[in-house]
């Protein structure tokens, strides 16, 4: 098929970079990492607008679309560096929850038989259940540690007569055996959901949630050790899902359920780095971005940087890995932080 390009809004490809069409793996042969969009936001119980989340990500940033990104920190450039690609969006229809899912779950799957990361730009939640369990069966059913960012836990059962939904897709992946409870870690968590039935449900999974007193009293560096070690305990890889309400609210307005108190906007790319750096990561989303509540693109910015983190992690990890070196943030910025080639 001819490459669908962007659902809503002008075929743009993120930042810049090559295009491809998913399900036509030689026009991304030898790719390190695919690009798509999942524009559904049909599984929202509030406020919608995710839809319009992919293109938001791919577009806002003030520096040119040239396809390089080169970080100032690791002294990689993770567009260049990476052989990058972008599909463009798969195609979903908010009004077919079940057919979106099983179309998205096919392109992952697609992509991530290849040996590619897929790296997913949402649209809501729901779709980290086919995006997941797509790379759960490219790359062993079972054997991919999930780390997940979010204010919400997403472990419910039905909501509005569904059992698909933004508020379900962590449970759908344990009760299927994609992923083991006892290696999902949720990173974030705080408010005033789910209620005790559902936590007795996760309990009995094994799911280890990081509630944010929690990450206040501990500190976020030592939680992430803890979860690092336990997601990659006999598994693979791991598979990270960002919700940008994970962030406080005033560093990332434009969502669709909010709430207070959450990780800062520096936080959350700290983080992020650690992971891609630090962890063999086999696929990736984004999700939750909701334009129309955004302000100033402050939200779509923070997601764009996040998607950008994650690149420059993942080349400089390879880059370590190649040529004997080890990055330290404790470092003065040198330009011989990295020795030439």
């Amino acid at each position: 098929m001819s490459r669908y390009g962007g659902q809503y809004g002008p075929d743009i490809t993120f930042l810049g970079v090559d295009r491809c069409t998913y399900d036509e793996p030689s026009t991304y042969e030898g790719a390190d990492v695919v690009i798509m969009g999942a524009p559904f936001d049909g599984g929202t119980s509030y406020r919608a607008g995710a839809r319009l989340g992919p293109q938001a990500i791919r577009q806002t940033d003030y520096l040119p679309h040239d396809g390089s990104r080169p970080s100032l920190a690791l002294r990689v450039d993770g567009l260049k560096d990476l052989a990058v690609y972008d599909a463009g969006d798969v195609e979903m229809f908010s009004g077919d929850a079940e057919r979106s899912c099983r179309d998205l779950e096919a392109a992952v799957e697609t992509v991530a038989q290849t040996g590619a990361i897929p790296l997913i730009l949402g649209g809501d939640h729901t779709i980290t259940w086919p995006n997941c369990t797509a790379v759960a069966r490219a790359r062993g059913w079972g054997r991919i540690g999930v780390l997940h960012f979010d204010a919400h836990a997403d472990t419910g059962d039905i909501t509005f007569g569904s059992l698909i939904g933004h508020g379900h897709p962590m449970r759908q992946l344990i009760e299927s055996g994609a992923v083991r409870g006892d290696r999902f870690l949720q990173i974030g968590l705080r408010g005033y959901w789910p209620e005790p039935e559902t936590l007795e449900w996760m309990a009995r999974q094994g799911m280890r949630s990081y509630e944010m007193t929690e990450i206040v009293h501990r500190g976020l560096g030592a939680c992430l050790d803890e979860a690092f070690e336990i997601a990659l305990d006999d598994c693979d890889g791991v598979f990270l899902s960002v919700d940008i309400d994970v962030a406080d609210p005033g560093h990332a307005p434009g969502t669709g359920t909010p709430e207070a108190g959450g990780l800062s906007a520096r936080e959350l790319l700290d983080a992020v780095r650690r992971i891609a750096l630090e962890l063999p990561v086999v696929g990736m989303d984004v999700v939750e971005v909701a334009p129309p509540y955004d302000h100033a693109d402050i939200t779509a910015a923070l997601a764009n940087r996040v998607v950008l983190e994650a690149l420059s992690g993942i080349a400089r990890r390879r880059h370590d890995a190649a040529h004997g070196t080890a990055y330290d943030p404790a470092l003065p910025l040198l330009a011989d932080r990295i020795p030439p080639d």
